[in-house]
């Protein structure tokens, strides 16, 4: 029974700390980044929640990793009942005081092509750009995240 509290309350800390996540550069804040455990050279995901608390809008323009080939961003949406993604090309622009979550089934990031297999309890390093020229670096805890939405697996997906 000691084994199992003390196991237990090792998940509830590293759970906490992955819920606890922020980054800041200037006017931008990037809280709970994740991703889900993907197998190599597949595509995997990450979510987080970016808020613009500067003055002047700024567009998030590009994510950049070594975990993957390619990074892109992507908007889920359902319509009359069919699933459709989008390619941000332009980016995302966020106005001042305006938070955007990126999360399962709506906003994404694609990382494409994933160098090696991720699994829980790992982490994925990269920076946002910003067309601002801030470049924000985070890190993505990979688990079940703090949203993880059952039977949204991007690995089928074919980019």
């Amino acid at each position: 029974m000691r084994r199992f509290l003390i196991a237990a309350a090792a998940a509830l800390a590293f759970a906490t700390t992955v819920e606890a996540a922020t980054y800041r550069l200037g006017g931008i804040e990037v809280v709970q980044p994740w991703s889900r455990p993907a197998a190599a050279g597949t595509n995997g995901a990450g979510f987080f929640t970016v808020t613009n608390k500067g003055k002047a809008a700024d567009t998030l323009k590009a994510v950049e990793t070594s975990a993957a080939r390619k990074v892109e961003m992507h908007k889920t949406s359902m319509a009359n009942g069919v699933m459709s993604m989008q390619r941000l090309d332009a980016g995302l622009t966020l106005k001042p005081g305006e938070s955007v979550t990126f999360a399962p089934g709506g906003y994404h990031l694609m990382l494409i092509g994933l160098a090696k297999a991720t699994k829980a309890g790992d982490v994925i390093p990269a920076t946002l750009v910003f067309a601002s020229g801030a470049r924000l670096k985070v890190e993505f805890p990979v688990g079940s995240g703090p949203s993880a939405m059952p039977g949204m697996d991007m690995d089928h997906m074919k980019h």
